[in-house]
């Protein structure tokens, strides 16, 4: 029946579905939004091109989500308004004797686990999904020596953080004594035998990392009352000494080889060259290059702040021309458009700051390789060293390196005094003369 006074009606518009703008074949779709999951597919394809995952990735994620589908459906399980965290990982365990992959089959279970991962996230996001709380025995003891270190020690967030997992190792070793009287039952000997049967296990850095951790936690035993004993002193002293080793840095000469290998043509490229670049002026540590902010650049004054890590001092220093043409070129051409503040982000999606260390020191160590560079240590650390070397071999004084390195104490910068040459020139003797009889 057509309307009256000669309108037409408007043809409705014709909306596409999430799935349909990735898969085409009626049954693969058919599939995808099978039972028990398949009311939630639409919406998680759509929440994955929206972080702008392109469809060659959704396609991937949509068809590993489709196996969990699956094996929920075998399982004879029924939607009731959420999913479990152990549903899940029963599903891993399942599919890791199932699986038939053409490669090696590590690497597949990690790909599809990472894809599982991201469905998991979309689910948490919306409260679909649940997890049994699994509190350990020794978490209020824990919690109470952290607060502690924060309200007492004044530690940061970053020592508070290892730490935790030094004291939760030990903590976990106790066992069923991982409590205020267990601790009380404690005796040097076994804080002894403990200490010396992970240091054997564990390099340099982890031992002196759990020797202090270790003997703060007892010093808090004993100033909660849960001992009386001071356990602190009976975890063993590994000698180490402070300036023993010469810092280990990277030449200027390599330092430019590794800068011009960098092919800047790319968004990868132009980010790694601005992020080398600004290790390279700066002498700054990775992760203030990974939390600088798109606000602590000013141009119209030509500086440059990086917040102060390792309860260290903020550094305002100037921006030079090549770090800046440089931040501007990934500015123009390789930084995602995103609404993270920081300026350094991932180049593929989802987009977001580089969060992780070993990020920063993979790409590091991705561009000394490429440059055919050999060095003992490929970190972003290694531009620190080389930074304080440089300046302190060019006669600037150790106050002015401990202000832009960032140092609160001028004798942390003091490892820097074994590559003043000209220094050690002027304290060696001469040789003796050879005397014939």
């Amino acid at each position: 029946m057509k309307p009256s006074g000669g309108f037409q009606t408007k043809p409705k518009k014709e909306v596409i579905m999430a799935l349909e703008q990735v898969f085409e074949q009626l049954l693969t779709l058919s599939r995808l939004r099978s039972s028990p999951l398949g009311h939630l597919m639409d919406d998680f394809c759509d929440s994955l091109l929206d972080q702008g995952f392109s469809r060659g990735t959704v396609r991937t994620h949509m068809g590993r989500v489709y196996h969990l589908n699956s094996w929920l459906a075998e399982t004879g399980w029924i939607w009731e308004g959420f999913l479990r965290r152990e549903k899940v990982d029963k599903f891993h365990k399942a599919y890791r004797k199932r699986c038939r992959p053409r490669g090696q089959k590590d690497g597949h279970l990690q790909r599809n686990r990472l894809s599982i991962n991201w469905f998991c996230r979309y689910l948490e996001q919306r409260n679909l999904l649940k997890t049994v709380a699994c509190i350990p025995l020794y978490e209020p003891l824990l919690s109470g020596y952290l607060k502690w270190m924060k309200e007492y020690q004044h530690a940061g967030e970053g020592t508070l953080g290892v730490r935790r997992i030094s004291i939760g190792r030990f903590l976990e070793w106790l066992g069923d004594k991982a409590s205020p009287e267990g601790v009380g039952e404690l005796i040097p000997s076994d804080v002894e035998g403990y200490f010396l049967d992970y240091a054997e296990r564990s390099g340099h850095a982890a031992r002196r990392s759990m020797q202090a951790a270790l003997r703060t936690f007892f010093r808090y035993c004993r100033h909660e009352g849960y001992t009386r004993l001071h356990l602190d002193e009976a975890v063993p002293v590994l000698r180490t000494y402070k300036l023993s080793r010469v810092p280990r840095g990277i030449e200027e000469v390599q330092s430019q080889s590794v800068l011009e290998s960098i092919d800047r043509s790319t968004p990868v490229g132009s980010r790694d060259y601005a992020i080398l670049t600004m290790l390279h002026t700066y002498g700054v540590r990775g992760c203030q290059v990974r939390a600088l902010r798109l606000k602590d650049i000013d141009w119209a004054e030509d500086l440059i702040l990086f917040r102060s890590a390792k309860n260290g001092k903020d550094s305002l220093l100037p921006l030079t021309e090549e770090v800046g043409v440089s931040i501007l070129d990934y500015l123009h051409k390789g930084r995602p458009a995103s609404d993270a503040q920081e300026l350094f982000l991932t180049c593929r999606a989802p987009f977001h700051p580089l969060t992780n260390s070993g990020t920063l020191s993979a790409l590091v160590k991705h561009h000394i390789d490429a440059a055919g560079i050999d060095v003992r240590a490929k970190g972003a650390h290694i531009f620190r060293h080389a930074f304080a070397s440089r300046k302190v071999a060019q006669g600037h004084s150790f106050k002015a390196v401990a202000d832009v390195l960032g140092h609160r104490y001028l004798s942390t910068t003091y490892l820097y005094t074994k590559v003043d040459f000209n220094a050690l020139k002027q304290a060696a003797l001469e040789w003796p003369e050879e005397v014939l009889v």
